[in-house]
């Protein structure tokens, strides 16, 4: 059986290897096959990171060009030697390591990025996962922790989003709500605990999330939202999350949302139906779009007349914090789209949303500026 030696070599003996004098900072796909603990040492600049051992099913997502030119390195230049065998085999035509790797790299003078990031070692493990998936990485995770997000209740939907959120680091939550904690809630609004019962809701959700993740800066609004204040409130973030149960509150989020350019992630649960979708910051589909105007007073049932099984809103907040965190990191969202799941007989649907041309709110020719903002009658209570 040959030795690593020998297989380095004869590996070597096939992949053309480079100086680091004779690699561009530029026209060149720079790739590192080294470990997240090394990462922290710095690396070259514009890189992106995939562990060796991870680079068969990653790579493909990361670079799907495979003719374009790829230099691999790694911390001495041995591991880069195999990865770039293995991107030969995968179909990558043009492909080389880099000699001497990372250190040869810093020898030779030639700039380095930080490795960090910005980001401390507490940092760096608390994130670990997000920074080896290509589609987040340290880039990504910047972006989550620059973030604001706007939460519209911290109920039912409200507690699973805040704190999904809150474990994938996004630096900013607001939370809205005026309700208490009450017995009731406990049955799905995993926020809040037996011994927090009687407190105001958002301090019992600063008090989790704060237990969670101290990264996370929580600013709470004890208030129902209404016209007067919502533009204040909800203006300069990235995201609004509607977790309310409430139709006089889901169109007063949409119309303030479409004045201010902000995305809103919408879901609605009801017995043992869930309903999740994005409305864009611009050019629709809108809440309005969906359900043109409020339904009568008494025309729709309270949840607690017809209760709401508890851990349905665990799935759709779940899924509303995944497109909350897809939108800040620019990956496909739900927009245009209708999810509907049926917890009962384990089924989802999808349902196309097309834009009304005739929308009040986002329609043709709408100035959306001036789009009125009122305050309808509250037709059921929190979820």
């Amino acid at each position: 059986m040959p030795s690593y030696a020998d297989l380095l070599a004869a590996t070597r003996a096939e992949i053309r290897e480079v100086a680091p004098a004779e690699v561009p900072l530029g026209g060149v796909q720079l790739l590192d096959v080294r470990e997240p603990d090394e990462l922290g040492e710095g690396g070259l600049p514009g890189a992106i990171a995939i562990p060796r051992g991870h680079l068969e099913s990653r790579i493909e997502a990361a670079l799907p060009d495979r003719a374009a030119p790829v230099v691999v390195y790694c911390a001495g230049g041995a591991r880069s030697v195999f990865a770039a065998r293995t991107l030969r085999e995968l179909g990558y035509a043009d492909v080389r390591s880099l000699a001497g790797g990372f250190a040869a790299w810093k020898a030779a003078g030639r700039p380095v990025a930080r490795g960090d990031g910005g980001l401390s070692a507490a940092q760096r493990a608390r994130y670990a996962r997000h920074l080896i998936l290509p589609e987040v990485g340290l880039a990504g995770q910047q972006r989550l922790l620059a973030a604001r997000i706007a939460l519209i209740g911290a109920g039912g939907l409200g507690s699973p989003v805040a704190l999904y959120l809150a474990a994938a680091g996004v630096g900013a939550l607001t939370i809205i709500d005026d309700d208490v904690v009450d017995a009731s809630n406990l049955q799905r609004q995993v926020l809040h605990t037996t011994e927090r019962v009687g407190q105001p809701k958002v301090d019992s959700a600063t008090r989790a999330i704060a237990a969670l993740n101290p990264d996370v800066a929580v600013t709470g609004h004890k208030v129902r939202l209404t016209s007067a204040e919502a533009p204040t409130l909800l203006a300069g973030h990235d995201g609004i999350i509607d977790g309310t149960d409430n139709f006089a509150t889901r169109y007063l989020v949409n119309d303030v949302a479409l004045r201010l350019g902000i995305p809103v992630v919408h879901a609605s649960i009801w017995r043992f139906e869930g309903q999740l979708t994005v409305f864009p910051a611009a050019g629709g589909p809108c809440y309005r779009c969906l359900y043109p105007a409020p339904p009568p007073p008494g025309a729709s049932p309270s949840c607690a007349e017809a209760g709401v099984l508890g851990v349905l809103p665990g799935v759709m907040g779940v899924l509303q914090a995944t497109e909350a965190i897809k939108l800040v990191l620019g990956l496909p969202s739900v927009a245009g789209r209708l999810l509907i799941y049926d917890a009962l007989r384990a089924k989802l649907r999808e349902l196309a949303l097309r834009r009304d041309p005739a929308c009040p709110t986002c329609g043709d020719g709408v100035d959306r500026a001036a789009i009125p903002l009122i305050d309808y009658a509250a037709f059921c209570a929190g979820a």
